[in-house]
């Protein structure tokens, strides 16, 4: 198996784990909403802990994966900045590692 392969795995995986949870809030809570899930999140110091370092991975994600884009040319890469909002970084970050691993492999065909 590839290595792109494995990111691609990995970003449905990371797609499908979130997003379970994510429905399960909607389905169970009183008050569903986006502002209540965020502020739900927030409510203890256990989440606020996971979301402060969630806040740290995109940020370093960002900084990593723009300039990298554009250095690669891969087309379409800022679809990641809002996906990674609405759906989860879970999602963006190994979707695009597998684009990455694309891109390379065909700047290598064509060298």
């Amino acid at each position: 198996m590839k290595r792109k392969h494995l990111f691609l795995f990995l970003a449905i995986f990371g797609l499908c784990y979130t997003w379970y949870y994510n429905i399960q809030y909607f389905q169970v809570a009183e008050e569903p909403s986006f502002v209540n899930f965020f502020a739900e999140a927030k409510s203890n110091f256990a989440g606020k802990s996971l979301s402060a370092d969630l806040l740290v991975v995109v940020i370093v994600f960002f900084v990593f994966y723009i300039p990298d884009a554009i250095k690669l040319k891969i087309k379409y890469w800022w679809v990641l900045i809002p996906l990674t909002f609405i759906i989860a970084v879970a999602f963006t970050f190994p979707l695009y590692l597998y684009l990455r691993e694309n891109a390379l492999e065909k700047q290598k065909l064509s060298a």
